[in-house]
């Protein structure tokens, strides 16, 4: 059976697109949110990795992880989210347990 050289080109071009390239600093970030999922940290909904939180279902409040820490998703447009919320990691945000908002103590930017 004989290949043409565009097809083998074609081919290998595919098989380079469909792999993934694994980043050795997310595995411990991406097992970190898979483990607050398992553990239904925001009642079922997804664990939101990155600066923006997920629109439309990720509420005030919802636990999210940026830059490998913990934080929460607050409406701060900080991160050129928009409309979406965003995720500001523990250390920067300042809370009242007074106050509760979806369950969870009011956290805000400091």
């Amino acid at each position: 059976m004989k290949f043409s050289i565009a097809a083998v080109l074609v081919s290998l071009l595919a098989a380079g697109n469909a792999l993934v390239i694994e980043d050795p600093h997310m595995t411990p970030v991406r097992r970190d949110v898979l483990l607050l999922e398992r553990q239904n940290a925001n009642n079922g909904r997804p664990v939101s990795n990155g600066a923006c939180c997920i629109a439309n279902t990720s509420k005030k409040q919802d636990v999210c992880t940026v830059n490998g820490q913990q934080g929460k998703c607050v409406p701060a447009n900080t991160a050129g989210c928009n409309a979406k919320l965003t995720c500001i990691r523990n250390a920067a945000l300042t809370c009242n347990n007074n106050v509760l908002e979806n369950g969870r103590p009011l956290c805000r930017p400091k």
